[in-house]
C-alpha cells in the first residue's frame, strides 16, 4: 500500500528514489539539518514534512543527506525504514545525551557501542533477548573520529527511555519503584549516558541489513549534579556534529578502497 498516491514517494519523509545519498546523518531536531548541511557541497532541501526535514550535498564526491528524526523511536524507525526504501543503506544518529557514569561530563562526545532497550519501538521488532548493538565500522570510524579532533569521549552502552521526564524526574511517576531501580541497574552497569533514537536505530537497522552508529553531545549529567560534583551544562553540538561528518568522509574513503 502506498498511501502517499505515487509511486516511490515515501509518505511521511516526503523523498523519492534517487532524492537521498547512501549515506544519512540523522539528527532529532530539524531545524539541526541545515546546520549539517552547511557541511556538505551544493547541499538542497530536498523535503520538510512533519519532523522530517532533509538535505542532500555531497561530500568527498559522494552524495550523502541529513533527514531529522523528531524526537522518539517510533519516529526515527519510520524515517530509517523510508529511507532505506529510497536506497540509503549506512546511518549515523547525531544528537544529545544526559550522562549516567559519572566520569561523563557536559561538553564530552559519547560514541554508542550498543543501547539498552528501555523504550516500546524495538519490541514491535524483535525479541527482548535481541541486542541493540551499533555497526562496528561506524563505531570505529567515530571513536577514530573522537581522537583526531582531540576532544574527550566516551565509547560504551547508552539507554534509550520513551519517557524524558519519567527519567528526570521519576520519583513523581506512578511506576517511580521501577524507573529507580533501573536507573541504578544502568549506573552500576557502567551505561555512559541516557537519550531516546539509538535501540530503535539499532534493532532496526539489523531488520533491514544496514549499517548505523550514533554520537552525542553530552548536555549534562544528573549524577554529578546529586554527587555535588561540576556540571557543565552545554548546548553547542558543532563538535559532536564533526565528528559524525568526518567519520562519515572515513566510511565514504573506505568503501571506495
Amino acid at each position: 500500500m502506498n498511501y502517499s498516491g505515487e509511486a516511490g514517494l515515501q509518505y511521511h519523509i516526503q523523498v523519492r528514489p534517487g532524492d537521498v545519498g547512501r549515506y544519512v546523518i540523522l539528527p532529532g531536531d530539524p531545524k539541526r539539518c541545515e546546520k549539517i548541511a552547511k557541511y556538505f557541497d551544493n547541499a538542497v532541501l530536498i523535503a520538510d514534512s512533519r519532523e522530517y526535514v532533509t538535505y542532500t550535498g555531497y561530500l568527498d564526491g559522494e552524495k550523502v543527506s541529513v533527514t531529522s528524526t523528531g524526537i522518539g523511536g517510533p519516529s526515527a524507525s519510520i524515517a530509517m525504514e523510508e529511507l532505506v526504501r529510497v536506497g540509503a543503506d549506512t546511518f549515523i544518529r547525531v544528537g544529545t545525551c544526559g550522562g549516567i557514569d559519572i566520569n561523563v561530563k557536559g561538553s564530552d562526545i559519547v560514541v554508542a557501542t550498543g543501547a539498552v532497550r528501555m523504550e516500546g519501538t524495538t519490541k514491535e521488532y524483535a525479541p527482548i533477548e535481541f541486542p541493540a548493538v551499533a555497526n562496528i565500522d561506524i563505531v570505529n570510524a567515530l571513536i577514530s573520529s573522537c581522537k583526531e579532533k582531540g576532544v574527550t569521549f566516551h565509547p560504551g552502552i547508552v539507554q534509550c527511555k520513551d519517557s524524558f521526564y519519567g527519567q528526570h524526574s521519576p520519583e513523581r511517576m506512578p511506576v517511580s519503584y521501577e524507573l529507580t531501580n533501573k536507573w541504578e541497574a544502568w549506573k552500576r552497569l557502567g551505561v555512559k549516558a541516557s537519550e531516546m533514537e539509538s535501540a530503535a536505530l539499532f534493532v532496526v537497522a539489523s531488520h533491514l541489513g544496514v549499517r548505523c552508529g550514533s554520537t552525542f553531545l553530552v548536555v549534562a549529567n544528573q549524577e554529578r549534579e546529586a554527587a555535588g560534583l561540576d556540571n557543565p551544562v552545554v548546548h553547542d553540538t558543532e563538535m559532536a556534529i564533526k565528528v559524525a561528518v568526518d567519520a562519515l568522509r572515513k566510511l565514504i574513503k573506505a568503501d571506495k578502497e
